[in-house]
């Protein structure tokens, strides 16, 4: 196995993160406490539920549940995972040997690209293009992809970017591990969460090689649970389901009896919906702000509870970040954890009142920065 480079972004995140007075680094919305989740279902109760060992792929009426969000799916091609991190890294260490090549779409969620290097694999770049909207182009899909690609991984709608992939480009990456004869892996964690358009259509196909990962963390508000899953074909399944038996095992049984609250048909539309509630409440305090403030361009998020800025100032993005952090105590995530300096990414699904000062913070901050 190669060197395991550090997960920069997670590092800086859990460090910090609950050190700060405003924490604006968080990518999902103000996460619901045990008891909302609990008074929103017709059973009303979780005292009877034993806190023991769970089944460890998850249990069938929570496989049932999660199935029941992708066509053509049934419980057999589930797999419970302690949020998207574990199916993530679970995937790949099925995927990848070391020698194979992964094509990346980015910029991205980065524990993809540190897992397939750490397992010896080689990853080849296809970057989302800021003048198209952030969309990768198709014929640098269709040139990157080659016999020896073993898998294409995307996250879809995009992190950090809040970009959803349209249409070319979705059938050029399809058309082009199709011909190569490559795996998917997609990562749709913030599905659900879209603001405008209709529910980002899963990378899912039963006939296909495709492996999608998904969450209650982003769109659910209900990141605590640690609740992910991963959706394969069921021989597949079976294996990544035996991966696990190294890991973490299985979630436990209240993790798993609260996630099966939160995707009951009467309960999920009402998470989305709070979900979209903090997006639009966010979106109309930080655009103002972003327009106001002579130092970012941006592009509108199509989904997710966060906002990806370029921004005009003579400073490295993290020591701009690191400047926030220790003098107005306020935590965004710098854009070269990305990959790509001079770009803030900012969390906008918090409470109002807190979203608002903290952004008092952040304008305090830049005010300083250009006056050196």
């Amino acid at each position: 196995m190669a060197k395991l480079h550090d997960f920069d972004m997670e590092r800086w995140q859990s460090t910090y993160e609950n050190r700060v007075d405003y924490n604006l680094s968080e990518s999902g919305v103000h996460p619901l406490t045990v008891g909302e989740l609990v008074q929103l279902s017709a059973t009303g109760s979780i005292d009877d539920t034993l806190i023991g060992y769970g089944q460890s792929n998850g249990t069938d009426h929570l496989r049932e549940r999660i199935a029941a969000l992708y066509k053509n799916a049934d419980a057999s091609n589930i797999v419970v995972a302690n949020g998207s991190a574990e199916a993530n890294f679970v995937a790949l260490w099925h995927l990848i040997e070391p020698g194979d090549e992964a094509v990346v779409i980015q910029p991205t969620y980065m524990q993809s690209i540190g897992v397939i290097e750490s397992l010896g694999g080689i990853v080849r770049p296809v970057w989302l293009r800021e003048e198209d909207g952030w969309q990768p182009n198709p014929d640098e899909i269709r040139a990157a992809v080659t016999g020896r690609t073993r898998v294409i991984v995307v996250t879809n709608p995009n992190n950090p970017t809040a970009a959803v992939m349209n249409a070319a480009a979705r059938a050029a990456l399809l058309d082009a591990a199709a011909r190569s004869a490559a795996w998917i892996l997609a990562d749709e964690v913030y599905t659900g969460a879209e603001i405008d358009g209709p529910e980002t259509p899963s990378f899912w196909h039963p006939d296909g090689r495709v492996i999608a990962t998904g969450s209650l963390s982003k769109a659910y508000g209900l990141p605590g649970l640690r609740i992910g899953w991963l959706v394969a074909p069921g021989e597949v399944a079976e294996r990544l389901w035996a991966r696990k038996d190294y890991t973490t095992i299985g979630p436990g049984d209240l993790t798993d009896r609260l996630a099966s609250i939160a995707l009951d048909p009467e309960v999920r539309p009402q998470l989305l919906a709070r979900t979209g509630e903090y997006i639009k409440a966010g979106l109309d305090i930080i655009e103002p702000w972003l327009q106001d403030s002579g130092v970012f361009q941006y592009q509108r998020p199509c989904a997710g509870a966060i906002i990806w800025a370029r921004y005009d100032l003579p400073v490295n993005s993290s020591e701009l970040v690191e400047r926030l952090r220790a003098e107005h105590s306020v935590l965004l995530v710098p854009g070269d954890h990305f990959g790509l300096d001079n770009f803030l990414r900012f969390g906008f699904g918090s409470q109002a009142h807190t979203l608002e000062a903290a952004l008092a913070r952040v304008s305090d901050c830049l005010g300083a920065v250009a006056l050196r």
